[in-house]
C-alpha cells in the first residue's frame, strides 16, 4: 500500500511511520507542516528508506492536498495531524480550531474528491483512518467505569472539544458521502521521541537538570498509559484489518495516578543516574505541587476489549517495562532532545541550514 500519514513528523505519527517502514513493504508518505511539534529528527532512522517520502504541507491547504493526492495516488490516509497539548489549547484555542476542525474538514474534502475518481475496486479498498483521543469522552468519576466506543462525548478542554468536532466530521463524511472511514480513540501515549513539554519527558529532563518537577494539584489525576510503539502496531492493524465505519478504542491497560508516574520516574533515575545534580539527594525531592489546570479531567480509562476481540491486538508493554524503556531512551538520546530544547531542530521548518 501507499499510505499518507498526516502529522507524520510528530510523536505518534513518526512512530507509525517508523513501524510501517521497518515491518512492512508499504510506502509511507509523511505529510507535515513542521509546526513546533513536528521534528524530522524523529524520522532520521528511516529517511533513507526507498519506502519513505516527506512532503511539507499544511492540511488546511486545499490545493496542496489535491496536488499530493494526484501525485502519489495513496491507498489509505492515516490522519494524525493535530494540535494536541491541553495547556496550549487553554492559552490559545484558535490554532486548535484551525488545525483540528478546519484542517480535518479540508483533508476530508480533498480525500473525497480523490476517492470519487477511483475505480470501483480501488474505492472499495481505500481507507481514511482518523486517529483521535479518549479525551473526547470527558472524564470518569468512579474507579470502575471505562470508556467504550459508545460512551457519549463530553469534552472538557478546547483541545478535546476540537478533537470531538473532528471525530463528528469524519463520521458525517462516512454517513453522508459513504467515504470509507475508521476512527480510533487512544489513551495517553508515552515513549521515545515525545515532545519535552508533555508530562513524562518533562519530568525526566527536569530531574536530570535538578529543576522542579511540577505536578498539578495533588497529582491524583488518573490516566491509562499506552506505549507509543504498541499504539503504532494497533493503528496499522486497524487501517489494514479494521471494519469501515467502526470505532476502536486503544488503551494500555495501565492506569496510574500522575503523582505515581512521577515517583516511578524518580525511582528509575535514582537507579540509572545515581550521580545527581548538586544538592539533590533523591530526585523525588524535586516534586513541586502547582495550581491545578482549569477544567482538569480526573480519570481516563479505556475498555480496549473490542480491538482485542475483533482484531487480535493487545499491548506488549506493561507500564513498568515501557517506562523503563522510555527513561533509558532519553538517557541515551540527548542529541535528539537537546536539539528540541535549544530550538535547533526547528531549522527544517524554518528553512534554515544547520
Amino acid at each position: 500500500m501507499k499510505i499518507f500519514v498526516t502529522g507524520g513528523a510528530g510523536f505518534i505519527g513518526s512512530a507509525v511511520a517508523r513501524y510501517i517502514i521497518n515491518n512492512t513493504s508499504d510506502q509511507i508518505i509523511v505529510l507535515d507542516a513542521l509546526t513546533y511539534a513536528g521534528n524530522l529528527d524523529s524520522l532520521t532512522s528511516v529517511k533513507d528508506s526507498a519506502h519513505y517520502s516527506f512532503e511539507k504541507v499544511n492540511i488546511c491547504d486545499q490545493q496542496a492536498l489535491d496536488n499530493l493526492f494526484e501525485q502519489y495516488a495513496p491507498d489509505a490516509v492515516m490522519h494524525l495531524a493535530a494540535e494536541s497539548h491541553v495547556d496550549r489549547s487553554i492559552d490559545g484555542p484558535a490554532a486548535f480550531i484551525e488545525t483540528n476542525i478546519v484542517g480535518t474538514y479540508t483533508l476530508l474534502e480533498a480525500t473525497r474528491r480523490y476517492w470519487n475518481g477511483l475505480s470501483a475496486e480501488k474505492k472499495s479498498a481505500f481507507r481514511f483512518h482518523h486517529i483521535s483521543t479518549d479525551e473526547v469522552y470527558g472524564d470518569l468519576e468512579g474507579t470502575d467505569d471505562f470508556f467504550t466506543e459508545t460512551t457519549p462525548y463530553a469534552p472538557s478542554s478546547p483541545y478535546s472539544a476540537s478533537k470531538a468536532s473532528s471525530d463528528h466530521l469524519v463520521r458525517a463524511w462516512h454517513r453522508t458521502y459513504k467515504l470509507p472511514v475508521i476512527v480510533t480513540n487512544c489513551s495517553n501515549n508515552y515513549g521515545p521521541y515525545h515532545f519535552p513539554e508533555k508530562l513524562i519527558p518533562l519530568i525526566i529532563l527536569n530531574a536530570l537538570e535538578g529543576k522542579s518537577l511540577p505536578v498539578y494539584g495533588q497529582g491524583t489525576q488518573i490516566r491509562d498509559w499506552l506505549y507509543v510503539e504498541d499504539h503504532a502496531r494497533a493503528l496499522y492493524k486497524v487501517v489494514t484489518e479494521g471494519k469501515v465505519g467502526e470505532t476502536y478504542n486503544i488503551g494500555g491497560h495501565n492506569e496510574r495516578k500522575n503523582i505515581d508516574v512521577v515517583k516511578t520516574i524518580c525511582s528509575l533515575l535514582n537507579e540509572l543516574v545515581p550521580a545527581k545534580p548538586q544538592g539533590v539527594a533523591d530526585y523525588a525531592d524535586l516534586i513541586t505541587y502547582v495550581t491545578d489546570r482549569p477544567g482538569h479531567d480526573l480519570r481516563y480509562a479505556i475498555d480496549a476489549s473490542k480491538i482485542e476481540r475483533e482484531l487480535g491486538w493487545t499491548p506488549e508493554e506493561t507500564f513498568e517495562s515501557g517506562i523503563r524503556k522510555t527513561v533509558e531512551w532519553y538517557l541515551a538520546n540527548e542529541a535528539w532532545w537537546s536539539r528540541v530544547k535549544d530550538g535547533s531542530y526547528a531549522g527544517e521548518r524554518l528553512g534554515l541550514s544547520e
